[in-house]
């Protein structure tokens, strides 16, 4: 292997596979719970959209169970 390597000619591309990372949805999304994921965002520098992305992961992975009251 080379010690350096010229990127400077490169082009960029996209991700073949980004579309099916993820997909574009619509949800309606209580007021307390969009402001609860905001501040968590000005907390952490993550996007909130990104955490509820993965709290919702979280769920998936656990198999977690909603009780609805």
């Amino acid at each position: 292997m080379r010690k350096e390597y010229d990127f400077s000619k490169m082009r960029g591309r996209r991700n073949p596979y980004a579309k099916q990372l993820k997909k574009q949805v619509t949800l309606r999304l209580g007021v307390d719970v969009i402001d609860y994921f905001k501040q968590m965002a000005e907390e952490t520098g993550i996007p909130y959209q990104n955490l509820v992305n993965l709290c919702l992961r979280q769920c998936v992975q656990s198999h977690k169970k909603l009780t609805v009251e």
